[in-house]
């Protein structure tokens, strides 16, 4: 069983930064692909980014390519987010979650285990 704990979220203003973190109990080391997701008000649930088990594959949504990195610590057991050039649009629950397959996926369907969320609200 793994349990993530995300930290980080908070009010910014448009153009500013964020780093969102995630901690896993238990040793995920390399085991586990890595996601963060997104629910905005009234959405549905949608991709942000992931990354591989060793953090050398990196996939990113459009919408936040160039602005958002992922990364991972697989020795601390972390996965973060940082989010650059923040814009109203990124408003939402940000959540990460682990998945046990080999291939990075952008649907939340193949992910296995997830955390709380933390709430990122960016003014305008």
């Amino acid at each position: 069983q793994v349990q993530l704990l995300e930290s980080g979220g908070g009010l910014v203003q448009a153009g500013g930064s964020l780093r969102l973190s995630c901690a896993a109990s238990g040793r995920i080391g390399s085991s586990y692909i890595m996601g963060w997701f997104r629910q905005p008000p009234g959405k549905e649930r949608e991709f942000v980014a992931a990354i591989n088990r060793s953090g050398g594959i990196t996939y990113y949504a459009d919408s936040v390519k160039g602005r958002f990195t992922i990364s991972r610590d697989n020795a601390k057991n972390t996965v973060d987010l940082q989010m650059n050039s923040l814009k109203p649009e990124d408003t939402a629950v940000y959540t990460c979650a682990a998945d046990a397959g080999v291939v990075i996926s952008r649907s939340s369907l193949r992910y296995d285990y997830w955390g709380q969320g933390t709430q990122v609200t960016v003014s305008s």
